[in-house]
Protein backbone atom coordinates (compact mmCIF):
# COMPACT_ATOMS: atom_id res chain seq x y z
CA UNK A 1 0.00 0.00 0.00
CA UNK A 2 1.43 3.36 -1.07
CA UNK A 3 1.24 6.15 1.47
CA UNK A 4 -0.25 9.39 0.21
CA UNK A 5 1.91 12.51 0.40
CA UNK A 6 1.20 14.92 3.23
CA UNK A 7 -1.27 17.51 1.88
CA UNK A 8 -0.10 20.14 4.38
CA UNK A 9 2.61 22.50 3.22
CA UNK A 10 4.41 25.42 4.78
CA UNK A 11 5.36 28.19 2.38
CA UNK A 12 6.64 31.73 2.48
CA UNK A 13 5.43 34.61 0.34
CA UNK A 14 7.45 37.82 0.24
CA UNK A 15 5.48 40.88 -0.87
CA UNK A 16 6.71 44.21 -2.12
CA UNK A 17 3.85 46.69 -2.16
CA UNK A 18 0.48 45.38 -3.25
CA UNK A 19 1.42 43.58 -6.45
CA UNK A 20 4.97 42.23 -6.42
CA UNK A 21 5.22 38.84 -4.76
CA UNK A 22 7.93 36.22 -4.56
CA UNK A 23 6.53 32.90 -3.48
CA UNK A 24 6.62 29.15 -4.01
CA UNK A 25 5.19 29.24 -7.55
CA UNK A 26 7.70 31.70 -8.97
CA UNK A 27 10.56 29.95 -7.18
CA UNK A 28 9.41 26.60 -8.63
CA UNK A 29 9.31 28.20 -12.10
CA UNK A 30 12.86 29.52 -11.66
CA UNK A 31 13.99 26.07 -10.51
CA UNK A 32 12.30 24.54 -13.56
CA UNK A 33 14.15 26.91 -15.86
CA UNK A 34 17.42 25.98 -14.15
CA UNK A 35 16.67 22.28 -14.76
CA UNK A 36 15.19 22.55 -18.25
CA UNK A 37 17.14 25.45 -19.76
CA UNK A 38 13.90 26.80 -21.20
CA UNK A 39 10.89 28.81 -20.06
CA UNK A 40 8.64 26.71 -22.32
CA UNK A 41 9.90 23.41 -20.91
CA UNK A 42 9.63 24.67 -17.34
CA UNK A 43 6.07 25.83 -18.06
CA UNK A 44 5.13 22.41 -19.49
CA UNK A 45 6.65 20.72 -16.45
CA UNK A 46 4.35 22.84 -14.25
CA UNK A 47 1.29 22.42 -16.52
CA UNK A 48 1.34 26.19 -17.12
CA UNK A 49 0.95 28.08 -20.36
CA UNK A 50 4.09 29.54 -21.89
CA UNK A 51 2.47 32.98 -21.83
CA UNK A 52 1.76 32.75 -18.10
CA UNK A 53 5.32 31.59 -17.40
CA UNK A 54 6.79 34.35 -19.57
CA UNK A 55 4.69 37.00 -17.79
CA UNK A 56 5.82 35.71 -14.38
CA UNK A 57 9.48 35.79 -15.45
CA UNK A 58 9.05 39.27 -16.94
CA UNK A 59 7.51 40.40 -13.63
CA UNK A 60 10.44 38.93 -11.69
CA UNK A 61 13.01 40.43 -14.04
CA UNK A 62 11.50 43.88 -13.49
CA UNK A 63 11.08 43.45 -9.72
CA UNK A 64 14.83 43.06 -9.10
CA UNK A 65 17.65 45.47 -9.87
CA UNK A 66 19.04 42.93 -12.37
CA UNK A 67 17.28 40.17 -14.35
CA UNK A 68 16.91 36.72 -12.80
CA UNK A 69 16.49 34.97 -16.17
CA UNK A 70 18.24 35.60 -19.47
CA UNK A 71 16.94 34.33 -22.78
CA UNK A 72 19.14 33.44 -25.74
CA UNK A 73 17.78 34.86 -29.01
CA UNK A 74 18.09 33.27 -32.43
CA UNK A 75 19.11 29.72 -33.19
CA UNK A 76 20.42 29.04 -29.69
CA UNK A 77 17.04 29.62 -28.08
CA UNK A 78 16.69 28.82 -24.43
CA UNK A 79 16.85 30.48 -21.06
CA UNK A 80 19.14 30.39 -18.09
CA UNK A 81 19.23 31.81 -14.62
CA UNK A 82 21.60 34.63 -13.92
CA UNK A 83 23.83 34.60 -10.86
CA UNK A 84 21.22 36.75 -9.12
CA UNK A 85 18.48 34.29 -10.12
CA UNK A 86 20.37 31.41 -8.53
CA UNK A 87 21.03 33.53 -5.42
CA UNK A 88 17.34 34.47 -5.10
CA UNK A 89 16.37 30.78 -5.14
CA UNK A 90 19.04 29.92 -2.55
CA UNK A 91 18.03 32.83 -0.29
CA UNK A 92 14.31 32.01 -0.58
CA UNK A 93 14.87 28.31 0.21
CA UNK A 94 17.06 29.24 3.20
CA UNK A 95 14.42 31.66 4.55
CA UNK A 96 11.78 28.97 4.06
CA UNK A 97 13.82 26.30 5.87
CA UNK A 98 14.76 28.56 8.79
CA UNK A 99 11.19 29.82 9.23
CA UNK A 100 9.77 26.29 9.13
CA UNK A 101 12.34 25.06 11.64
CA UNK A 102 11.68 27.99 13.97
CA UNK A 103 7.92 27.42 13.83
CA UNK A 104 7.88 23.61 13.77
CA UNK A 105 5.79 23.24 16.95
CA UNK A 106 3.22 25.86 15.88
CA UNK A 107 2.95 24.37 12.38
CA UNK A 108 2.36 20.93 13.90
CA UNK A 109 -0.38 22.41 16.08
CA UNK A 110 -2.08 24.00 13.09
CA UNK A 111 -1.84 20.78 11.09
CA UNK A 112 -3.42 18.87 13.97
CA UNK A 113 -6.23 21.44 14.33
CA UNK A 114 -7.06 21.70 10.62
CA UNK A 115 -9.90 19.58 9.28
CA UNK A 116 -8.64 17.08 6.76
CA UNK A 117 -11.09 16.31 3.96
CA UNK A 118 -10.01 13.52 1.63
Amino acid sequence: MTERPDPFRFSIRIKVGDTKTLGPGKIALLEGIARQGSIAAAAREMAMSYRRAWLLIDDLNHAFHKPLVETAPGERQGSRLTRLGRQVIADYRMIEAKAEAACRREIAGLKKALVRRD
